[in-house]
C-alpha cells in the first residue's frame, strides 16, 4: 500500500517573464496551483496547474473543499481509479476549465509519486519513446512586436539551432500579417518551420481569407483560427486550405478531442496537460491522435510537456515559453535545437520550495 496521509493545495502568483500579447488578450500573470500529496511509504509528490491571470482561487477552493478530502486514505498507486472518482464526484461542474485544472494538479502529483516510487523519469514511465524532442520558440513572436523584432527573434532562434518559430497573427488588416510573415520567411529561408497562432480571434470567412493569403509563406500550421467550440468551422477551414489546422489548448476533455479528430478539424493536436485534467487524460489524447496519424505539439508548460512529448511516438514539438524560472533551481535542458527530458525520477522539475513559499497567495 501507498496510502495518502496528507493532501495540501496552495496558490502561487508568478509575474510573466516578458510582455506577451496576442489577438485577444495579454498574459498578465501565471496563477500556479500546487498540490502536494504525502504517502505512508515516505514519499511526497508535487503536481501543479495554472491560469494566465484569473480563476486560480476558484481552482484552489474546489481542491480544498471537495477534491483533496476524498484522497486521504486512498492508495496513491491507483491513478486511474482516483482520477475517475474525483471526476465523477464533481460531475456537475464537468466538463469545464476550473474542474480540469483542479484535476490536473492532483493527477500530476500522483504521477510524480508513481515515478518516484518506480525510480523512473516521467518520459520513460509514460511511454519512453525517446528523450529529446524538437523545440520551437514563441517568445519572439508576440503580436505587439515590430516586424524587425520578429525577424531578429527568428534569426536568433535559427542561429541557436532551433527548427521552428511561432508568430502571432490577427492584425487589423490582412496585409499587415502577411508582410510580417513574409519578412520572417525571407530572413530565415525555406528550411525553418514557421507556425502562426490567431488565438481564436477570427470568423470562418476571415480565417479562410487569411489562410489563402498565408499559403505562399509555407506555414507549418495555423493555430486556433476560430473559437475553440466551433468544430464545424475548423472542419470547413481545414478542407479549404493546405495549411494544417492546429487546435487543442482550449479543449478540456478527451471527448472534445475525439469530436475534432473524427470530424477532420485537427491537423495538429495541441493538448495541454493542465487544461485536459492531467497526465492521465493527456496520454489518452496523444494515443487517440496517433490512431488518426496526427502529431502532438502541446501548448505551453514546456517543463512538463518535454517529458510527455518525448514519451509518445507522435510527439513532434515542444513550445518554448519559460515561466517557472523564479521558482525552480534549474532550467529545461536544450541540446542542438532539442528539448531534453529530465532523466531523474519524478516529473523532473527541480522546485525551489523557499521561492515558492515566498510567493504563496493568502
Amino acid at each position: 500500500m501507498s496510502t495518502i496521509t496528507k493532501a495540501e493545495a496552495y496558490l502561487v502568483d508568478l509575474e510573466v517573464e516578458t510582455v506577451r500579447t496576442d489577438a485577444v488578450q495579454a498574459f498578465l500573470k501565471q496563477e500556479t496551483i500546487f498540490v502536494s500529496l504525502s504517502t505512508t511509504d515516505g514519499l511526497t509528490g508535487v503536481g501543479y496547474s495554472y491560469t494566465i491571470g484569473t480563476g486560480g482561487t476558484a481552482v484552489l477552493a474546489l481542491l480544498r473543499d471537495h477534491l483533496l478530502p476524498r484522497l486521504v486514505g486512498k492508495d496513491a498507486r491507483n491513478v486511474e481509479e482516483l482520477w475517475s472518482d474525483l471526476f465523477w464526484s464533481t460531475h456537475a461542474t464537468t466538463v469545464g476549465a476550473i474542474t480540469s485544472l483542479a484535476l490536473a494538479a492532483v493527477d500530476t502529483a500522483l504521477w510524480d509519486l508513481r515515478c518516484l516510487r518506480a525510480s523512473e523519469p516521467l518520459w520513460r514511465l509514460a511511454g519512453g519513446y525517446r528523450q529529446q524532442v524538437p523545440l520551437y520558440d514563441t517568445e519572439g513572436g508576440w503580436l505587439h512586436l515590430t516586424t524587425d523584432e520578429l525577424v531578429a527573434g527568428a534569426l536568433a532562434s535559427q542561429k541557436a539551432g532551433w527548427p521552428g518559430v511561432k508568430l502571432k497573427v490577427g492584425k487589423p488588416r490582412v496585409h499587415e500579417d502577411v508582410e510580417r510573415l513574409r519578412a520572417v520567411r525571407d530572413a530565415v529561408g525555406p528550411a525553418m518551420d514557421i507556425m502562426v497562432d490567431a488565438n481564436q480571434s477570427m470568423t470562418y470567412a476571415e480565417a479562410k481569407r487569411r489562410a489563402a493569403a498565408f499559403e505562399p509563406v509555407d506555414l507549418t500550421w495555423f493555430e486556433e483560427p476560430l473559437p475553440a467550440d466551433d468544430v464545424t468551422g475548423h472542419v470547413r477551414l481545414a478542407e479549404s486550405t493546405s495549411i494544417p489546422i492546429a487546435v487543442g489548448e482550449s479543449l478540456y476533455s478527451v471527448s472534445q478531442f475525439r469530436e475534432y479528430v473524427a470530424a477532420g478539424g485537427a491537423g495538429i493536436v495541441q493538448v495541454d496537460v493542465a487544461r485536459i485534467g492531467g497526465i492521465t487524460p493527456w496520454l489518452k489524447v496523444a494515443h487517440l491522435a496517433e490512431t488518426f496519424n496526427l502529431e502532438v505539439c502541446p501548448h505551453f508548460l514546456m517543463e512538463l510537456h518535454v517529458s510527455l512529448t518525448a514519451a509518445v511516438p507522435n510527439g513532434r514539438y515542444v513550445e518554448h515559453i519559460p515561466q517557472l524560472r523564479a521558482i525552480t533551481r534549474s532550467e529545461m535542458a536544450v541540446f542542438e535545437g532539442h528539448a531534453v527530458a529530465p532523466d531523474v525520477p519524478g516529473l523532473g522539475i527541480d522546485w525551489d520550495q523557499d521561492a515558492i513559499d515566498d510567493r504563496r497567495v493568502g
